[in-house]
C-alpha cells in the first residue's frame, strides 16, 4: 500500500474510533448497549469529535515532532501509523486507539540525533496539551451539564461528591481518573468557580479536559527514561552509552517494584482457609515479575533471584504495610517494557556529548516528565 494512502486510511479510521469512544466517555452510555442505558445517535458522534479531534490532533502532533526531526537528518522513516482500538461493540470502555508510531528504517548517528529525534515528539504534544488544558479547565460547563448525564446527583447540588461516592463510582463506567501536579496547577488558577471542577469519577464526560489527561499519560509514558522511549533517547543522549545502561535499569526494576506493591497475598500456612488459591495467585504474580526483568542480566539465574528479590520485598512490605499500594496497572506497561521494547541503548557512531543548549532542553523534558506524571491513572 502507498506509504501516503496507509497514512491516511488509518488516520480517518482512528479518527473514526476515538469519535465512537469520545461519544461513550461523555454520555456514559456505550453505541451496543445490548438494552440497558440510552441509545447512541448522529449528534453524539458529532459532540464525540470534542474529544477525538483534540486528542488525535495532539497525538499527531507528537508523532510528527519525531517525523520532521528525522527528515531532517536524513534518517530513512516512516509516516506515523496510527492504531485504531474500539472495544464499544462488546459494551467495554476504550479510548479508541493505542496510539501511534513511526518506524526508523536507519539507526541515527549520532547522541545529538538521538535527542533532537526523541525530544521533539513528547514536547510538540505538551506544548498543544497545554493549550488544551488551560482551555478546558477554564471553560468548565455549569452543574447542570453533569446533571443530564447523571439526573439522579442533582438534588445533591454542588456538594453531589459527598453523597454518590462510597468509596467507588456509582456512575456507568467505574473509572477514576488520577491526577498530575500540571492538572492540580491548572484546577487551581484556571478555574473561576472551584465547585464546577469534575470529581474524578466524572471527568471523563468533560472531553476537553479528559483528552488533555490522556495527552499527559502517554506524555509521561514515553519521557520514562528507560530503554529506548523518548525519555531513554534523552538520557542516553545526556550521559552517554555507559551510564544510560546503569541508570536505565535501576529505574525499571524501582518502577516493577512500585507496580506490584500490595499485590502479593500474605500467607498462614496454619490458618488460611485459601491456602491454595492465593499460593497459585502468588505464583501467577513472580511469573510476571520475573518476564518481566528477565532481560536485566545476561545470566538468567540474576534474573531468577532479582525477581524473587523484588516479590520478596513487595511480600514483607505487604505485612507489615497491609494497606501500602503501588499501581498494579504499570505491571503491564513493565512486561512490554522488559521483555518486548527492552531497557538497554543501541551506541551511535558519534558519541560527542551534547550541547549546553541541549543539556537545558534536557532538564525542561524531566520537568515536563515530573508534572504529567500520574502515580494511578486509573482508578
Amino acid at each position: 500500500m502507498n506509504p501516503v494512502i496507509r497514512f491516511l486510511f488509518f488516520f480517518i479510521l482512528t479518527l473514526i474510533t476515538t469519535t465512537l469512544a469520545g461519544a461513550e466517555w461523555i454520555t456514559g452510555n456505550f453505541w451496543i448497549n445490548f438494552g440497558q442505558g440510552k441509545t447512541l445517535g448522529l449528534d453524539d458522534f458529532w459532540r464525540g469529535m470534542q474529544f477525538s479531534l483534540p486528542f488525535i490532533g495532539i497525538l499527531t502532533c507528537h508523532e510528527f515532532g519525531h517525523y520532521f526531526f528525522a527528515k531532517k537528518y536524513k534518517a530513512d522513516v516512516t509516516l506515523p501509523l496510527y492504531i485504531p482500538a474500539w472495544l464499544g461493540f462488546l459494551a467495554w470502555p476504550s479510548i479508541g486507539t493505542m496510539g501511534a508510531f513511526i518506524r526508523l528504517k536507519s539507526q541515527l548517528r549520532s547522541r545529538m540525533e538521538y535527542f533532537d529525534v526523541g525530544v521533539a515528539g513528547p514536547l510538540s504534544g505538551f506544548v498543544v496539551a497545554l493549550g488544551l488544558l488551560w482551555y478546558g479547565y477554564s471553560h468548565l460547563p455549569p452543574l447542570d451539564y453533569l446533571f443530564s448525564i447523571h439526573p439522579e446527583y442533582a438534588k445533591y447540588g454542588k456538594d453531589y461528591a459527598k453523597y454518590v461516592y462510597n468509596n467507588q463510582a456509582v456512575n456507568g463506567v467505574n473509572i477514576k481518573i488520577g491526577t498530575s501536579l500540571l492538572m492540580q496547577f491548572f484546577e487551581k488558577f484556571a478555574v473561576d468557580d472551584p465547585s464546577l471542577i469534575p470529581n474524578g469519577y466524572e471527568l471523563m464526560h468533560y472531553p476537553f479536559l479528559f483528552g488533555g489527561f490522556l495527552a499527559l499519560f502517554f506524555t509521561s509514558l514515553n519521557l520514562f527514561p528507560i530503554g529506548q522511549l523518548d525519555g531513554g533517547h534523552i538520557l542516553y543522549s545526556v550521559a552517554g552509552r555507559r551510564v544510560h545502561n546503569l541508570i536505565s535499569p535501576l529505574i525499571f526494576v524501582g518502577f516493577i517494584f512500585y507496580a506490584g506493591l500490595g499485590t502479593p497475598f500474605p500467607i498462614d500456612f496454619e490458618y488460611d482457609t485459601f491456602l491454595m488459591e492465593k499460593l497459585w495467585q502468588n505464583l501467577i504474580f513472580l511469573v510476571i515479575i520475573f518476564v518481566s526483568v528477565s532481560r536485566v542480566f545476561e545470566n538468567v539465574w540474576s534474573n531468577v533471584s532479582l525477581a524473587l528479590g523484588i516479590f520478596g520485598l513487595q511480600y514483607v512490605l505487604k505485612v507489615l504495610f497491609p494497606h501500602l499500594e503501588g499501581y498494579p496497572g504499570w505491571t503491564v506497561f513493565g512486561l512490554v517494557l522488559g521483555r518486548f521494547l527492552g531497557i538497554y541503548h543501541p551506541p551511535a557512531q558519534d558519541e560527542r556529548p551534547l550541547t549546553i543548549g541541549r543539556v537545558i532542553i534536557a532538564i525542561l523534558s524531566l520537568v515536563v516528565f515530573v508534572i504529567c506524571f500520574s502515580p494511578r491513572p486509573f482508578g
